[in-house]
């Protein structure tokens, strides 16, 4: 599933490519992309207004429209939103849609086409349909975000932030990083990535970590993020970025998907075990185990 390093790519790419441009016409191919807004009312909608930016909130990435509007999207498990040309759209020889330039078929992938003034072609293709679209006003963005956690790529995210989420919390790290109340934007790749680089075993109580202990995975989350930007993303199954190429942090993780592989340091070996569901990748030996320290009982009071 795209985390934040590959929707933040894929804005970070397209944006300078949409900035200013008219959207001629939005199609809609798949019900379950707009629903449950019927296809033709978000298209009607969407058609004919001009990109003002896009950004993101977390794994959703905006679209602003003029008129103080946001198209928001998500990516879920196999979306991806990709800038095509107009000669990549359609094969002479063939007479189909191509999918980017791989010069294979997705017209059973493409779920919405947005037709550019300049005549290139925004396309959302998603082979498992899970992915998804809604316009909102802009006045109402901070209420649907209201439940979203603290951006890590922002000054609000501090240990203190950290800590304060953190208290009393019984949770696993490994659980306790996925949940997006808490930090906007992390999933399970990073979040295996930012506890390796902060020598903390997943299995931890959220709760029992010292200062030195949040300040350590804050500054883990950041790197681990700015890595997977850095690399543009990283392809596993699906993903492509916004020019659809392949990201390359695949090549450069630490711990996921490396069991049995050495640990980075040399100290260890990685292992995979399953913690809220999820395949999580550590190594024993360099990643701490922390443990809660047990409430002081009072005494019992005598009997008078």
């Amino acid at each position: 599933m795209p985390e934040l390093p590959e929707v933040e790519t894929v804005a970070r790419q397209l944006e300078p490519e949409l900035e200013g441009r008219r959207i001629e016409r939005l199609e809609v191919y798949d019900p379950r992309w707009s629903r449950p807004v019927p296809p033709e009312q978000l298209g009607d909608a969407v058609s004919g207004a001009t990109i003002t930016g896009l950004g993101r909130r977390g794994k959703y990435l905006l679209l602003g429209l003029d008129g103080d509007r946001t198209l928001v999207m998500h990516l879920r498990m196999t979306g991806n939103l990709v800038l095509v040309e107009g000669e990549d759209v359609i094969d002479p020889a063939e007479g189909r849609t191509l999918y980017l330039g791989e010069r294979t078929s997705s017209e059973r992938h493409l779920r919405a086409r947005f037709v550019l003034d300049d005549g290139r072609e925004l396309w959302f293709t998603d082979p498992r349909r899970f992915g998804e679209a809604f316009l909102l006003d802009d006045a109402d963005l901070p209420l649907r975000f209201s439940r979203l956690g603290v951006e890590p790529l922002s000054e609000d995210f501090t240990p203190e932030e950290l800590g304060r989420v953190a208290a009393g919390r019984t949770a696993p790290l490994k659980s306790f990083l996925l949940d997006q109340s808490v930090i906007a934007g992390v999933g399970n790749i990073y979040a295996d990535e930012a506890l390796y680089r902060a020598r903390l075993h997943p299995l931890s109580p959220a709760g029992s970590m010292k200062p030195e202990h949040l300040a350590a995975l804050r500054d883990a989350v950041v790197a681990a993020l700015e890595a997977g930007i850095d690399a543009g993303g990283s392809t596993i199954d699906d993903y492509r970025d916004g020019r659809g190429e392949k990201g390359m942090m695949q090549e450069k993780f630490l711990v996921h998907t490396r069991e049995g592989k050495p640990c980075p340091s040399g100290d260890g070996e990685v292992v995979r075990i399953v913690v809220g569901g999820r395949s999580t990748y550590f190594c024993p030996e360099c990643q701490v185990r922390l443990r809660r320290k047990p409430k002081r009982r009072r005494p019992a009071r005598r009997a008078k």
